[in-house]
């Protein structure tokens, strides 16, 4: 996984908690501080290690871990990725080509970089199927951000996001819906 994501987890739990959440939640890991650059990239394991430490900490689940930090990246994304997006774009568009933007970029930034597979069936001009297949097993990640792209688009209170298998397999099928304003 990629450094910058372990950094931004770092602010995350500095922002939602404190610093020193982030220093214990590193001790219970095993990990350093150190062990995280925004250039690199780093085992899975690392991750699993801090929201399941993490989980135990809070007394949340990983998946609503997952979620809540799905939710969290979007906007830096977004500003990472602002060049590849067309500002036209609406929370279901955004969702249709995040593989061939967003992912292909950070594909071609590195080669051991490896996001999820995001196959999306657009069924109507409000409503798609998003096939997220992953050895990650993060779909709540991936149902978190789509939350976070409602957010970003000012759709929240408009979007309706259901996983419809476990959000822990390698696929998830996520369905998503924008309810008439």
């Amino acid at each position: 996984m990629h450094g910058t994501i372990f950094t931004l987890l770092k602010r995350y739990v500095q922002t939602q908690y404190d610093h020193s959440s982030w220093v214990r939640l590193l001790e219970a890991a095993n990990l350093s501080s150190a062990d995280f650059d925004h250039k690199s990239v780093y085992p899975d394991e690392h991750m699993y290690r801090l929201i399941g430490e993490a989980a135990t900490m809070t007394g949340l689940s990983a998946d609503e871990l997952h979620e809540k930090f799905g939710e969290y990246l979007v906007p830096d994304l977004m500003y990472m990725y602002q060049k590849l997006l067309d500002p036209n774009w609406t929370t279901l568009d955004m969702l249709e080509h995040t593989e061939s933007t967003m992912h292909r970029q950070v594909r071609a930034e590195h080669a051991e970089n490896n996001p999820p597979v995001l196959s999306v069936t657009r069924l109507s001009a409000d409503e798609l199927f998003i096939d997220y297949v992953s050895a990650r097993r993060m779909g709540a990640l991936a149902v978190g951000m789509v939350r976070g792209l409602a957010s970003y688009y000012n759709e929240a209170d408009r979007i309706e996001v259901e996983p419809t298998t476990s959000e822990n397999g390698e696929h998830v099928r996520i369905w998503v819906r924008r309810r008439a304003a």
